[in-house]
């Protein structure tokens, strides 16, 4: 972990980027969760925490600011906070046992800055406000209780669960009324100074208030060696950005999470002879997935062809899908959450149910599997670039191991209460 993350930090700096808005600390327990799925480490508290704080250190130690987030946690709610306002219902009891661990541990291991959540917390400010805007939660639990005293910044203040209780021009001022110390992509820059500058005039905010932030961040300038050098030295980044050195890092990453969930016996690994057909989800700006998938299959000497239905398929890609499917050996079939899209949903059904033989694996959250829980053969793979896709070659072929293990629990939708696949799942052939 702190060897990819400080290969990442290096890469940033040398481009001139001294602060990364990451690691993420939520702990994702709620599978419908819109917006956090494979950024949080997983559901386990202590898991999490480890992890935050061997990111933040690597970033840190690369001359790059951390920031944890989304304080006080983000990980169960099935509402996108890109789009409206998330109200997590948990108890103080369960925030302290789930949500706030890996924030206490990353605080204490010196975090330098603290990304809030646009979300709903009535166990900690029954107000109804985001925590971005509560003053119990940003000073009280997070300033006073937590003892943190570095840089507080805001998520984007152009999200919908941020501006839906006050307007533009308030939410500014009531975030540093909080707190905060950074106001991030306000959605009128000169709407959100204006603001500002009226609450200190009419004694809304004291100037005393706001050189509180401006000596923190100068403090973390300071720190990470900005004031003294604060410009990237062009000649770096040739031999820093994408060095063969980071890039195997990576692959050894991926080779070794990819995780297989269930094998219908003789599917894997896929002999060298046959017909192999990829098929599936791909990015709709720039469809590359599937076909990176086939170059990987080709290179480790299969025969391949590749059929990419898209993000939302459609009938006619599914009828194409399933009839390219029934002249191959194989169908390998990509999802990318599933769970809100009935046409990738309809696809693997489609196939499933053609007698092809079928492997589906998920790209990303691994939760689609809830979808189609008769899938014979299934992996999860994480991540959807040319890297993960190499990585589930290798496994396809038996080239690599498959050696992942969940970092989540998977619920049986058919048995609620009970796992379709539990936490720490994962198969070894």
């Amino acid at each position: 972990m702190r060897s990819a993350v400080r290969g990442t930090g290096q890469e940033l700096r040398s481009v001139g980027v001294n602060q990364n808005l990451a690691p993420v600390a939520d702990v994702n327990v709620n599978p419908a969760n819109p917006v956090i799925g494979v950024r949080s480490f997983g559901e386990s508290p202590e898991m999490a925490a480890e992890m935050v704080v061997a990111q933040l250190r690597a970033y840190q130690d690369a001359g790059v600011a951390a920031t944890i987030k989304h304080f006080p946690g983000h990980g169960d709610t099935a509402v996108d906070s890109h789009s409206g306002l998330p109200v997590i219902s948990h108890s103080r009891a369960e925030l302290d046992r789930i949500d706030l661990p890996p924030f206490r541990v990353a605080i204490a291991a010196g975090a330098d800055s603290v990304m809030t959540a646009h979300i709903v917390v009535p166990a900690l400010d029954p107000s109804g406000d985001p925590a971005t805007l509560s003053y119990p939660i940003l000073t009280g639990l997070l300033r006073k209780e937590l003892g943190y005293d570095g840089v507080v910044v805001t998520d984007s203040l152009g999200m919908a669960g941020v501006r839906q209780k006050y307007g533009d021009e308030r939410v500014p001022v009531l975030a540093l009324k909080a707190g905060v110390d950074v106001l991030v992509n306000p959605p009128v820059m000169r709407i959100a100074c204006d603001a500002v500058l009226a609450a200190v005039r009419n004694g809304e905010l004291t100037e005393r208030r706001i050189d509180e932030s401006v000596t923190r961040i100068l403090r973390l300038k300071w720190h990470r060696g900005i004031v003294r050098s604060p410009f990237a030295d062009t000649a770096d980044i040739a031999g820093t950005v994408g060095s063969p050195d980071h890039l195997a890092v990576a692959q050894r990453i991926t080779d070794r999470t990819t995780t297989l969930l269930r094998d219908e016996p003789g599917a894997l690994p896929l002999g060298p002879t046959g017909q192999v057909l990829v098929t599936g989800w791909d990015d709709p700006a720039a469809p590359m997935t599937t076909a990176a998938l086939g170059r990987a299959l080709t290179d480790r000497g299969l025969t391949v062809d590749v059929l990419s239905t898209g993000a939302k398929p459609s009938r006619a890609r599914i009828d194409a899908a399933v009839a390219a499917a029934l002249s191959h050996d194989t169908t390998v079939v990509l999802t990318n959450r599933a769970a809100g899209d009935s046409g990738q949903q309809q696809l693997v059904q489609a196939l499933l149910a053609s007698g092809a033989r079928v492997v589906t694996v998920a790209v990303r959250d691994p939760y689609d599997v809830m979808r189609f829980p008769e899938a014979p053969t299934y992996l999860t793979t994480y991540a959807f670039n040319e890297v993960a896709m190499r990585s589930l070659a290798g496994v396809l072929t038996g080239a690599i191991k498959p050696a992942g293990r969940l970092p989540v629990t998977i619920p049986d939708p058919a048995n609620p209460g009970t796992a379709l696949f539990p936490f720490g799942a994962g198969l070894t052939i």
